[in-house]
């Protein structure tokens, strides 16, 4: 189990290293997308299946609440569309799962707004479905995902894609991007930004 684990320490080094050059650049650009929806009145959506839809939520809580008690301010307008069991179930029901997203989309977004996606693979049906329904707004689109980017990179107006084929990895990525994004953002936002 040890040696797993230093395995996975060296893949994720490894990974940082092959990103440091993307990655910062990226973050901002994104970051920016954000900030500027944000300073014009829009609110960012967001969402992603599995452990997408924990980063999802977990990035929305981050924006909502604050990012870490060293930085008191406003909160910044995200939701989180993998949150409602009621709407997400009754979609499903009386849909399919594939509408899952882009019905709260077509419901709850507005030109303006900024949808992000999240999905290891970029073949998720159902965040795809969302992005579409999110440009056929006029919202902006941004992707986070993995192993080559798959469809989402290609549908997205932006996209950031980690350079692994483990959705172990890929999702540690997210993760990280979503704080960095959300540090950037409040940043930018501040009066000193």
């Amino acid at each position: 189990m040890r040696q797993a684990m230093l395995d996975a320490i060296s893949e994720r080094e490894k990974l940082l290293l092959a990103a440091k050059n993307d990655y910062p650049d990226k973050v901002e650009f994104l970051a920016s997308m954000m900030a500027e929806v944000i300073k014009q009145g829009g609110k960012i959506l967001v969402c992603g299946n599995g452990g997408s839809a924990a980063e999802a939520q977990h990035f929305a809580a981050e924006m909502i609440v604050r990012l870490t008690e060293k930085v008191e301010r406003a909160p910044l307008p995200a939701i989180s569309l993998t949150t409602d069991t009621s709407v997400m179930t009754a979609c499903t029901n009386d849909y399919s799962f594939d509408r899952v997203f882009s019905r709260q989309v077509e419901g709850i977004g507005k030109q303006g707004d900024m949808l992000l996606a999240l999905s290891t693979s970029g073949n998720s049906p159902n965040v795809n479905k969302a992005v579409e329904a999110a440009r056929d707004l006029k919202m902006e689109t941004a992707a986070l995902t993995g192993r080559g980017g798959g469809e989402l990179a290609e549908i997205a107006n932006f996209s950031i894609v980690v350079p692994s084929q483990s959705t172990l990895r890929v999702q540690e990525e997210h993760l990280f991007i979503l704080h960095q994004v959300v540090e950037f953002v409040q940043d930018m936002l501040s009066p000193e930004g």
